[in-house]
């Protein structure tokens, strides 16, 4: 397993700031041996809590036009109909998939095809269950538009403890099934909007994991 390029510059500084802590303790309590040796433990945990989060296994990604993979790692906590406001403005069928910080935060194309619409929005940290994070939060837009002109939605949204969303596509450029499009430093949640009519695979509270699981299957 490899350590995910964002987090080079989060791993370096908890690393010095706790090498730092360290070294103060070490100075300022020479005589207090378990109180140093405590927090050396504490301060290798802390770490290694920090690297998991930007841990990057490989996947044996799922390949299939007639379906829609998972973007994320996490658990379906959202399936219902609703309105996509923002470019679709239509009803859509939302699938919502919540990343805890114990999940990888790896985000992957649902689907292959043309990226037709990208926006930015700085916004809030609600936590990310919370109804308005989808349109309140820090988050992302993204559309693809497939070979057979539908266009998907996704939405990166950051949560309480996410700081930043990173992503690795533009408009106008074509993606693969499965490939890389982006990063959500410590948890948060990602939306889909689906056509009406689509054939939903998953269950509430089901685990799914990016680039593998199977959400959804088009219509014809």
């Amino acid at each position: 397993m490899t350590i995910h390029k964002e987090g080079t510059a989060s791993l370096f500084l908890t690393f010095g700031v706790l090498f730092v802590l360290n070294l103060a303790l070490s100075r300022l309590i020479p005589d207090q041996e378990i109180i140093r040796q405590g927090f050396v433990v504490v301060s290798v945990i802390l770490f290694l809590v920090v690297l998991q989060f930007f841990r990057h296994p490989k996947v044996k990604v799922t390949k299939d036009p007639n379906l829609v993979i998972a973007p994320a790692d996490g658990k379906v906590v959202v399936i219902e109909e609703t309105t996509e406001d923002e470019y679709l403005k239509e009803k859509r069928i939302q699938v919502s998939i919540f990343m805890s910080p114990i999940n990888v935060h790896v985000n992957r194309n649902p689907v292959a095809g043309m990226i037709s619409y990208f926006k930015y929005h700085p916004g809030k940290y609600l936590v990310a269950w919370h109804p308005k994070s989808s349109t309140e939060n820090e988050r992302t837009t993204i559309v693809y538009k497939l070979s057979n002109g539908v266009e998907i939605l996704i939405r990166q949204v950051a949560g309480a403890l996410a700081r930043r969303i990173c992503w690795y596509v533009k408009a106008n450029q074509p993606v693969d099934q499965g490939a890389e499009f982006g990063f959500i430093k410590f948890g948060s949640r990602v939306d889909l909007y689906l056509p009406l009519g689509t054939e939903i695979l998953v269950d509430k509270e089901q685990k799914t994991k990016a680039g593998v699981t199977p959400i959804a299957r088009l219509k014809a």
